[in-house]
């Protein structure tokens, strides 16, 4: 990228994401949020899981920022047989006697793992480690990824039959945790009346993988001021409840707060939030800005809690108020 300086890739990013949202607004309706948090996590390196309802348009949402990004992109749809080597590759024996590697859909640049919580651990497993590492493992040989490389993954929240629920070890390794709402009656509308006519929308590509690398590594480079850090490492440290440092919400309600993954979130998520909206330097409403999808998945509510119906939001809501 030929850039003078890193202000001015700044201001590159803040229009190219612009124009992002824009096309992907060519045939996504609504799900302003789910879109920006996304986009942040592209540009942060990071993974979503995304919990909503069936129908709510997510493998279009995956399919249409990828055309958007000039990305490749392929679905697994997780199911309780589904093995390891469905998600990574296997190796077989060719014609010459030899074993050669076929590798599987995880070989691609924009993942959506289809109701991850419907395998067993083994099988999640697998997707993990090529998150963690940008690389899997089969017959003792690695294998990088390609690069970008973004895990979208969805559960659905109301069908728990059958289900095997991520671990809070393996939630920690998802930056975003978004909630994927029904549309209002005005977006159902226009979501009705785009998708019962014979209509082809073209996406055409805004940013190419080459530029999502820069952009990746430019927000890495964004200065941040000690007291924005500090702020971040505290809001965490409010949620661990046997801590010196705890907040009286979480010794009420939380059995479990967040760890050091989720102060480095905060900070890479902050500059992003920053960066694409042409900041130079992110500040403390850009770290609350991000906060409830960073921590909403890594607190554990007591009965407490429960008893009093009170949800993780509304407890992460309150830490950030103080």
């Amino acid at each position: 990228m030929n850039y003078t300086n890193d202000i001015e890739a700044v201001k590159s990013l803040h229009s190219k994401y612009a124009a992002l949202k824009q096309e992907i607004h060519k045939k996504i309706i609504g799900q302003e949020d789910v879109i920006d948090t996304v986009l942040l996590s592209i540009f942060s390196r990071g993974h979503c899981l995304l919990v909503g309802v069936p129908g709510l348009a997510k493998t279009l949402l995956v399919t249409t920022i990828a055309e958007a990004l000039g990305l490749k992109n392929n679905r697994i749809q997780f199911t309780p047989d589904l093995m390891p080597s469905d998600i990574v590759g296997t190796e077989i024996l060719d014609k010459n006697r030899e074993f050669s590697f076929i590798k599987g859909p995880v070989f691609t640049n924009f993942l959506l793992a289809d109701e991850i919580n419907r395998t067993p651990p083994k099988t999640q497993a697998a997707l993990l480690e090529a998150m963690q590492e940008h690389a899997v493992t089969a017959s003792g040989k690695t294998y990088k990824l390609d690069e970008p490389f973004f895990v979208l993954a969805t559960q659905n929240p109301i069908e728990q039959e059958g289900t095997y629920p991520l671990p809070e070890a393996q939630l920690d390794r998802f930056m975003f945790n978004v909630l994927l709402d029904y549309p209002s009656i005005s977006e159902e509308i226009a979501i009705v009346k785009a998708t019962t006519v014979d209509a082809d929308v073209q996406i055409n590509t805004i940013v190419s993988a080459e530029e999502i690398l820069f952009f990746q590594n430019l927000v890495r480079k964004i200065p941040v001021n000690d007291s924005v850090i500090d702020y971040a490492v505290r809001l965490v440290a409010k949620t661990r409840k046997n801590s010196e440092h705890a907040s009286k919400s979480a010794c009420e309600y939380l059995s479990w707060g967040a760890g050091p993954r989720a102060s480095q979130y905060l900070i890479i998520g902050a500059k992003a939030h920053a960066a694409v909206r042409g900041k130079f330097s992110p500040d403390i409403e850009d770290v609350k800005a991000i906060a409830l999808p960073i921590l909403r998945h890594r607190l554990v509510k007591n009965y407490k809690a429960d008893a009093e119906g009170l949800s993780v939001d509304s407890i992460i809501s309150g830490l950030v108020d103080e």
